[in-house]
């Protein structure tokens, strides 16, 4: 057992969650919160972080290529190049639970000699691959809907548009607000990204909407326009999401991450100075290091034993840390030996 999961962590998990008697309110309560434990335990247990991820994954698939299945048909009767910019980006959307759920399945792996990090890296690889795949939806909308610009072609079947395109919001919005919370409670940074794509579809499929009405008050352009507008949306979720995979992938945290880690351990009985911190995520996990100062005159074990106390403080503070190693440094004072000649206690734990 590690020295992490040796820690009482009475957070209360076990208390029991309360269900509805109807099962329609009950299906979504499942759903939305598949064997909720709480925000605790999720980010202490990697395996529960896992099966969370890989759960939103699949529900996501089934909710978006149902939508995109009945969006096909409707495009197939009407020829709205809108709804088929709409249906493009549900399709890929639906598609990038594929390099999440490889990831998630591969974090699952134990650290080796070789991956002595583990395979939580595979999570950020994953949304490099869903930028990618985001920016080709954005190029295909825009080339559809420039060529229905320059060759006009009547739509039928308004109302059915219409139907389809509340669908897709609906849909859109349903995988969304599943995809951010259970990405937030994981610290999953590709799963919110792809929540946040979903959301972004959702208004999307609004515009498709508006469209329509457009089309029916007498303005056919206005549904390949709208097309385009999609298009240019999408570029824009390209270049936010793209953005924060940058950050996972350059060992970026937010800055706020830090300054906690700092003010907690230095807050710790018997510490004196805390610096070189370093953070990184690797997938949904958080790993750090970091240098205390104690007394100079401390011995060994007592040292040992506030590096302990530094790291039990800050599991507890920052659920998503799985490793975390301190370097203890003596205070440099009248009374310390040389340090390059004395030794250096370091402890290290892993979740």
């Amino acid at each position: 057992m590690s020295q992490h999961d040796k820690h009482d962590h009475n957070h209360d998990h076990d208390q029991e969650h309360e269900h509805s008697k109807n099962p329609i309110i009950e299906w979504f309560q499942h759903t939305f919160t598949p064997h909720d434990h709480g925000y605790q335990t999720a980010a202490l247990d990697a395996a529960l972080a896992t099966d969370r991820g890989l759960w939103a994954v699949k529900v996501s698939l089934v909710a978006l290529l149902l939508t995109a299945v009945f969006q096909v048909v409707i495009v197939a009767i009407s020829g709205s190049v809108a709804l088929l910019a709409d249906t493009i980006h549900n399709f890929s959307d639906a598609l990038t639970a594929i390099p999440l759920g490889i990831a998630f399945t591969l974090s699952r792996r134990a650290r080796n000699s070789r991956y002595t990090y583990g395979y939580g890296r595979a999570e950020d690889i994953a949304g490099v691959i869903i930028v990618l795949m985001i920016f080709i939806t954005a190029v295909e909308a825009i080339r559809q809907s420039i060529l229905k610009i320059m060759d006009p072609q009547s739509i039928s079947n308004l109302g059915w548009v219409a139907v389809a395109a509340v669908i897709g919001f609906l849909g859109n919005e349903f995988v969304a607000i599943f995809r951010i919370r259970v990405g937030k409670q994981i610290g999953s940074a590709a799963l919110v990204a792809d929540g946040n794509h979903a959301r972004t579809d959702g208004f999307t499929s609004l515009a498709v909407l508006a469209g329509v009405i457009g089309v029916w008050l007498g303005y056919p352009l206005l549904d390949p326009i709208v097309g385009l507008g999609i298009g240019a949306a999408i570029l824009v979720i390209v270049w936010n999401s793209a953005r924060d995979i940058y950050y996972r992938v350059m060992d970026a945290v937010e800055p706020e991450i830090t300054e906690l880690v700092k003010n907690i351990a230095s807050k710790v009985q018997d510490v004196m100075e805390v610096n070189n911190i370093a953070i990184r995520w690797v997938g949904h996990r958080q790993r750090a290091e970091f240098h205390i100062t104690v007394d100079c005159q401390m011995s060994t074990c007592k040292s040992h034993i506030i590096a302990e106390n530094v790291r039990h403080a800050l599991f507890h503070a920052l659920p998503a840390l799985a490793d975390i190693t301190v370097h203890v440094d003596p205070c440099e004072c009248e009374n310390c030996p040389d340090t390059h000649l004395s030794g250096h206690a370091v402890s290290s734990a892993t979740a």
